[in-house]
């Protein structure tokens, strides 16, 4: 087979899936709401810890299952890489929530459950009579998690509570945008939807942290995740620099304010960065690139002298960068001044890391002749492994045994 089709056989040798749950939120049962792409995310860092999470879908689905890309040969499509990549582990039922029989029949469901997540606009659960205070009267120790794009009205009422929002809202609004990109005129998102994986992961925290809680004291609660409150949060160093000196971050490149050299570099192949703010690092670097000159001159002796002086630096290191290749200069420096390449996805699926790390991971896709290749939880535990056992399910596909009372075999 061809160089340019590996991506095919990248399942020989990723992870395989592992046999049951086995992390440490095994036994406990989540009631999953969420559609998209950050309540999803959340639930699934639970279910790869090893709860038992219970997707709930519409009859037509969630609105992601069916985006693309799908595997070659897949003719069911019964759901694309976008729902594959973040509701595997999940049990998934199919409920009409518009009848009510069915919003019962899940209110018992509840009963049973130690936690709730979803992410609709405020309101959508208490027009469905699933709202916090009535479950939790149903059911005392149960945690509420929600994720919405300006927060719930029970811990601070925004004046967007009302508004629908996604990840490059949260990313506009939070700050990542005004610190990202070439200029102030040339703004950027980030790549990754860091405006939905972000809230999702800090939801996640609380839902464990209000988890441990009830544990303790048989006392559940409300937990509320803020999508923009989440990305000031991840962009706490705009909020402290204009704290402390009226400093309005703006886009600096992929340069950094306070640390140089700390960039991405042009090599004669490709790119890099290199990071040597430290007087250790910065002597290290100086001597590889036959500049040990520069270890004590007044332009570049400190890491504030380099930071004044940051153009000077980077033309310095960029002559040098552009005469050698990434895998030469990556050679040269590992080990004793801080480099990578800059990857992309088939040079991650290539790197000896991802495979004796087992970054990567083969989960089974119905339809497809092959298994497709996920990223696997980067969560590592040495009593209490999680990891990625279960499939992402077919729309319904756990309607008998969630819905008739079976409870989930998780035995090995």
């Amino acid at each position: 087979m061809s160089e340019a089709r590996e991506w095919e056989r990248a399942h020989e040798w990723a992870a395989p899936m592992a046999a049951a749950a086995r992390g440490p939120l095994k036994g406990l049962r989540i009631v999953d709401f969420t559609r998209a792409l950050a309540g999803p995310y959340c639930t699934m860092l639970l279910a790869d810890l090893g709860a038992d999470v219970i997707k709930i879908e519409p009859p037509e689905g969630d609105f992601s299952r069916y985006s693309q890309p799908f595997p070659t040969g897949d003719e069911l499509r019964a759901f694309g890489g976008y729902f594959a990549s973040i509701n595997r582990n999940k049990r998934g039922i199919m409920v009409d929530l518009g009848a009510e029989e069915a919003r019962e029949q899940v209110r018992g469901l509840i009963d049973d459950a130690d936690a709730v997540v979803e992410n609709f606009r405020a309101g959508v659960m208490e027009r469905l009579g699933m709202g916090y205070e009535v479950l939790a009267e149903r059911n005392p120790r149960l945690v509420y998690g929600a994720i919405r794009g300006f927060g719930d009205p029970r811990t601070g009422v925004s004046p967007y509570v009302d508004w629908p929002s996604y990840d490059i809202v949260a990313q506009a609004m939070g700050g990542v945008v005004s610190m990202t990109g070439t200029d102030a005129e040339h703004v950027l998102k980030a790549g990754p939807s860091v405006g939905d994986l972000f809230p999702g992961t800090m939801a996640a925290v609380g839902i464990v942290s209000a988890l441990l809680h009830a544990k303790a004291t048989g006392q559940g609660q409300f937990v509320d995740i803020s999508m923009y409150d989440a990305v000031v949060a991840l962009c706490e160093s705009i909020v402290y620099r204009y704290s402390y000196q009226g400093i309005v971050t703006e886009p600096q490149g992929n340069g950094h304010t306070q640390l140089t050299p700390f960039d991405i570099y042009p090599t004669a192949d490709g790119h890099c960065a290199i990071a040597a703010p430290t007087a250790h690092h910065w002597a290290m670097l100086a001597a590889h690139i036959d500049r040990p000159d520069l270890i004590h001159d007044p332009r570049t002796e400190s890491n504030v002298d380099r930071v004044r002086n940051a153009a000077f630096v980077r033309e310095v290191i960029e002559s040098w960068t552009r005469a050698h290749t990434t895998a030469a200069i990556v050679e040269q420096l590992a080990g004793s001044v801080p480099v990578g390449p800059v990857n992309d996805a088939a040079a991650i699926f290539a790197d000896p890391h991802t495979r004796a790390r087992d970054v990567l991971v083969a989960v089974e896709h119905p339809g497809s002749p092959r298994p497709v290749v996920l990223p696997n939880t980067p969560i590592r535990m040495t009593a209490t492994p999680p990891g990625v056992y279960r499939r992402p399910p077919l729309l319904g596909e756990h309607n008998g045994e969630v819905l008739g009372g079976k409870a989930e075999d998780t035995s090995p």
